[in-house]
């Protein structure tokens, strides 16, 4: 398992992140535990109502007092809300543990658990099933085409320095319908599970790919596994990458797991996008009371250690006040 920690990529306020968020939005985006990643780039916004979405991100708009829990088959949440489409969502504003560095007992309180993908769902809780989507896991490159690792004009793989991941070449239609197929396979891993999500991490793996990939490479890559996920019943979420967050009707992502948005003022934006249904990791003191702040009343929050280690660790940390 790599060591976890919070690896900021500088603000992406930059021409060619306008450029491409303006060229999307005029015509459209063509066995080891996977640890999460640190969180991404900055953009502040104004929080808006809780309510439903377009027709390809299947959003309960019912009011959240006047809903019944229901519990499906497999162990799956009693909380989680079913929607029109089968996919079943968080619930707003509950009790939340990120536990994609290990498992363990949820806390008294927790009704939403993200977990890695080679670990089980906590029985009766609403689970998140995390998949490293863009990028490989360390020590992993070989069991990946060498086609299908993104490569720089010399034939060098592209690497993730902080994390010493590849990333994948999600570049073309072709090379992302062969990448996705094999994510797929973990989806399919997690549905069978009994998870109710899947976290695809590294969504914004093309700001580190040295201009080689773009933001409709990448929403492109991510609407297929929205369309597979949801197939599988399962509902997926959009990790970090909050200057793509206004495209969520269009990738068919459902809900947002964000880290450290408060910390860097970017909670506003996704609970606008998503309606409130966030589920946030700040990593430090001063963040947890900047979302408690700003957001306690309406966003999942939890104030997790870097390491996101497990309860009996020197450094586990886990708050929600």
């Amino acid at each position: 398992m790599p060591v976890k920690r919070v690896a900021r990529v500088g603000v992406l306020r930059t021409v060619a992140a306008l450029v491409a968020l303006v060229t999307l939005a005029g015509c459209g985006s063509g066995g080891t535990s996977e640890a999460g990643k640190g969180r991404k780039t900055p953009e502040t916004g104004q929080a808006g109502p809780t309510g439903p979405t377009g027709p390809t991100g299947p959003t309960d708009g019912t009011p959240e007092s006047t809903k019944t829990p229901e519990r499906s088959a497999g162990g799956k949440s009693p909380s989680a809300q079913p929607t029109r489409t089968g996919v079943r969502l968080p619930p707003l504003h509950a009790g939340f543990d990120y536990q994609i560095g290990g498992a363990y007992t949820p806390p008294a309180g927790v009704r939403i658990v993200s977990r890695d993908r080679t670990a089980s769902p906590a029985t009766g809780l609403y689970n998140l099933c995390y998949v490293n989507a863009f990028q490989v896991q360390p020590g992993e490159r070989k069991s990946w085409p060498a086609d299908l690792l993104l490569r720089d004009a010399s034939g060098k793989v592209v690497v993730d320095r902080d994390w010493g991941e590849a990333l994948l070449d999600i570049g073309t239609a072709a090379k992302r319908k062969r990448v996705a197929a094999r994510v797929n396979r973990w989806i399919d891993g997690c549905a069978a599970k009994g998870f109710d999500a899947v976290e695809p991490d590294n969504y914004d793996s093309y700001t580190r790919s040295r201009h080689l990939l773009t933001a409709g490479d990448a929403t492109a890559f991510i609407t297929l596994l929205s369309t597979h996920a949801h197939a599988r019943h399962l509902a997926i979420a959009q990790k970090n990458t909050v200057e793509l967050a206004g495209l969520r009707t269009r990738t068919g992502l459902d809900f947002a797991v964000a880290e450290e948005c408060a910390e860097y003022g970017e909670c506003g934006a996704y609970a606008k996008a998503f309606h409130d249904r966030v589920l946030v990791i700040e990593y430090t003191d001063s963040g947890l009371r900047k979302a408690r702040s700003g957001f306690g009343d309406r966003l999942s929050i939890v104030r997790r250690d870097v390491l996101v280690s497990t309860p009996g660790s020197a450094d586990y940390v886990r708050r929600t006040r």
